[in-house]
This record gives C-alpha cells, structure tokens and sequence, in this order.
C-alpha cells in the first residue's frame, strides 16, 4: 500500500458507493476508496445497508462517508483521509459482550453533568504480557465477579486514539457482592438487546450493531470501526 493521500472523494453509481474490493489470503475481504491503495483493485459498487456492515477502509475515512450518507447528506464531497491504524494506539483495550435471556450485561456510570445514566461494555486495558482475550476475562471478573469464557472476536473499535477488542463472551453464576467489584463506582446491570439502539451506551457506533448481529447472527470476522461519537444520546445509523 502506498502512501495515502490527504483528501479522497467518495464515487457514487446511483445509490450505491463504489469501492475497490481487496482480497487475501490470510484476510476476509476489505474494500477501500478508489485512490487510497495501489494496486487499484475491482470496483465493488454497495448499497447503503451493505456499506454499513463492510469491511471499508481506512475506517476513519468511513466513518466519515457513512455518517454523512446515512443521515442524508450528498453528494457526499472530499473527505480526509482518516487511518486511525496507522498510528501507535495509546491503549488498547478488551471489551466483553455477554448477553444473557435476550439482555446484554453493562456497567452503568451516571454522569453528574447529565440528566441521565450512561453505560460501558465491561472492559479495560490489556496490561503488558496479557493478551486481549485474558483481559477481556481478567476485567469482567473485577468488574461484575463472573468467571467468563471467551468466544469468538466481533469488533474492533478506534476511539480516541484507543484500539479496542470486543469479544462475544458466556459465564455462569450472578453478579458478585458491590464491595468486591473495581468498576470506577458503576453498576452491572442486565439491558434488553432490543433497547441498545437507544442506549446511551459507550461505544456508540457498536451498540445498534449488537442489536442487529443478535437478530440476524453475529459477524464472521470482527467489524473495523471507527468511532469519534461524544454524544452518547445521539441517534447513530452508521
């Protein structure tokens, strides 16, 4: 891959954004802006709904393209060219998605600047010599007592500089005592999957898609996003 250029502008045929379709061998397919890859690669012309569930990067850039696209915006003009992945994350971190009777278990955190609670996916840091899967077991003990088991990887989140794994997770047992959980002074709780979409829940970009993935099955290989969303009570369909 050369280097990227500083401004892309999206293609468009009708409804449908053109892409360029990258395969290999050791990789699900991804698709990228024409003029930000060389050797160009086929043109692959999405809908809406299929660019929204595409591999499509940078997923900065994407992210971008997307918003703009799903609230109506267009023609979509130049956008930056945004790589988070290109740069040395500040942390990374691991995240577990366990769901129980059709409800998604969350830490919950209310904000005294705000007139309502806000919630995270159980998570934290990936400390030195652990993998993301060990921390993603290691921070869902300390912050609800459960002992998890790890299942397959679903998203893969760029915030704020963070890279972040988020990992579909089962356990037994119920939430342990409040005074033996390190949660920052939040609160598991179990949420309806069904409700996530209007959730202000952190991060924003991947709650509606765990609504979606439970109802029609989860991803083969982990969604790339980006997510520079700070308003958690804000729609997202993107």
């Amino acid at each position: 891959m050369t280097a990227e250029p500083h401004l892309v502008e999206p293609r468009f045929d009708g409804d449908r954004l053109v892409l360029e379709e990258r395969r290999d061998a050791s990789e699900p397919v991804r698709h990228t802006f024409p003029g930000t890859a060389t050797p160009p690669g086929p043109p692959h012309a999405l809908s809406l709904d299929e660019a929204l569930h595409a591999r499509i990067w940078p997923v900065g850039t994407a992210e971008t393209v997307l918003r703009a696209w799903a609230q109506g915006a267009g023609p979509i003009g130049a956008v930056e060219v945004d790589d988070p992945a290109a740069v040395p994350p500040v942390r990374v971190r691991a995240g577990a998605i366990l769901i129980r009777d059709g409800h998604l278990l969350l830490i919950r955190f209310q904000d005294p600047d705000e007139d309502g609670p806000y919630y995270e996916i159980p998570g934290g840091g990936v400390e030195a010599g652990e993998t993301p899967e060990e921390a993603a077991v290691r921070e869902l003990r300390e912050e609800t007592g459960l002992l998890g088991s790890v299942g397959r990887e679903v998203a893969r989140v760029w915030k704020g500089g963070r890279y972040e794994h988020y990992f579909l997770m089962t356990a037994e047992g119920r939430i342990g005592p409040p005074e033996t959980l390190d949660n920052y002074g939040g609160t598991p709780v179990w949420i309806p999957v069904a409700e996530l979409p209007t959730t202000p829940l952190w991060p924003r970009r991947l709650s509606w898609r765990i609504e979606h993935w439970h109802r029609t099955g989860w991803p083969a290989h982990p969604a790339e996003l980006a997510d520079s969303i700070t308003d958690l009570r804000a729609p997202c369909t993107w």
